[in-house]
């Protein structure tokens, strides 16, 4: 057992629809016993939901889109999962939005950890997660999983 032996109960993975690990995560960490938050899951949001053009967005329309009654919900559904959880996991690659997430589990004083993905891009403030690595085992045994 290591230092974090029984802390872990509700894991948030924050990662990307493009991160094709994310659901091989997903499934280890349930397999392992937590309960997990899938973004991807049921009611997952996607911009293309809004408009099928999303991605050539002025900054206005990105603006307004952010109170569309669908972006509403898919981020209270976001959030919600996010205050449930005692623990992040930020799978990489990912992007903006999977690294706010993490930063707002820092400030809140849950316990966090990244897991590297093969390319690397280096971010200073990967120092404010408890556990910075690239191997799913170190990832395991900081959850408190016994090998």
């Amino acid at each position: 057992m290591n230092k974090y032996s029984g802390k872990t109960k509700r894991i948030y993975v924050a990662s990307s629809w493009r991160n094709q690990m994310q659901g091989a995560i997903v499934i280890l960490l349930r397999t392992a016993g937590f309960e997990v938050y899938d973004f991807k899951a049921d009611d997952g949001f996607g911009w293309s939901e809004i408009d099928p053009n999303w991605k050539n967005w002025t900054n206005e329309d990105y603006i307004k889109a952010l109170d569309h009654p669908r972006a509403l919900s898919g981020y209270a559904r976001d959030f919600d999962a996010m205050k449930w959880a005692d623990t992040f996991v930020l799978v990489q690659p990912c992007g903006r939005s999977a690294h706010l997430e993490l930063g707002w589990a820092c400030g809140s004083g849950k316990r966090t950890a990244i897991l590297l993905g093969s390319e690397i891009e280096p971010e200073l403030m990967a120092k404010m997660a408890d556990l910075v690595t690239g191997n799913v085992c170190d990832l395991l045994d900081f959850l408190g999983v016994e090998n």
